[in-house]
């Protein structure tokens, strides 16, 4: 028995094609997400909303005091403030340099109670009390630092970005060096004395990048002053 088959032209049943079978299914999903759309702003109509108050626009801030060149510094900062932009923005000490602000190239490079440190990677907060010695506070008035004099004496920087970081980690570095800290080209580790090669030198300094290219000057001016005894932290 052959099935009933429609009359499109009694019954305005539209012919079976592909172009209708889409448009029917194309009509049931939208009317099935609408459905959907309004039993979901019901939902959210009738859910309870959170009275939200105004925000605590509030800035918090944090004393820190310092001992910056030889002078005491009492600031207020925002807890996340680097130790370089509260020398460079708060104290205005711009020789201190913001190079890659990421501990990589040492233009930033200090002296915090002698040791040598990248400023931008520590929070100012987390030095109360402590003594930061910046490249301005290396010179004596008129009278150069040792190695201030030394770089400049044997052409140790070109565009002068990095020198303040260079210089401030060489006079660190020399007093590392004896103190007895070795380096990864050390030859004895018993804690005496390192005998200051070129090549420990350059070990020594490689957290100080010069984009100039000026290492061997910047060596030589190392070179003189340790071999002259002179340097050290200030």
């Amino acid at each position: 028995m052959q099935p009933p088959r429609c009359d499109s032209s009694a019954l305005s049943c539209p012919p079976l094609s592909r172009r209708n079978v889409l448009k029917s299914t194309a009509c049931a999903t939208a009317i099935t997400a609408a459905g959907t759309f309004a039993d979901s702003a019901s939902v959210a109509e009738a859910a309870p909303v959170a009275a939200s108050g105004p925000a605590d626009t509030r800035e918090v801030t944090q004393r820190v005091q310092l001992q910056v060149n030889g002078k005491p510094a009492d600031l207020t900062v925002d807890p996340r403030t680097t130790l370089l932009d509260a020398l460079r923005e708060h104290l205005r000490l711009t020789g201190t340099k913001k190079g890659c602000d990421h501990g990589q190239c040492g233009a930033c490079t200090v002296l915090v109670n002698g040791e040598r440190i990248n400023s931008c990677l520590s929070l100012a907060v987390m030095h109360e009390g402590d003594q930061v010695t910046t490249i301005e506070g290396l010179a004596r008035g008129d009278q150069l630092h040792p190695m201030q004099a030394a770089f400049v004496e044997h052409d140790g920087f070109q565009c002068g970005y990095c020198t303040s970081g260079q210089i401030c980690s060489a006079v660190g570095m020399l007093d590392e060096a004896k103190r007895g800290m070795p380096s990864h080209v050390t030859e004895r580790l018993d804690g005496s004395s390192t005998a200051l090669t070129d090549a420990e030198i350059r070990e020594r300094m490689s957290g100080n990048l010069c984009r100039c290219s000026a290492y061997p000057n910047i060596v030589a001016a190392i070179r003189v002053v340790a071999h002259g005894g002179k340097g050290g932290a200030a």
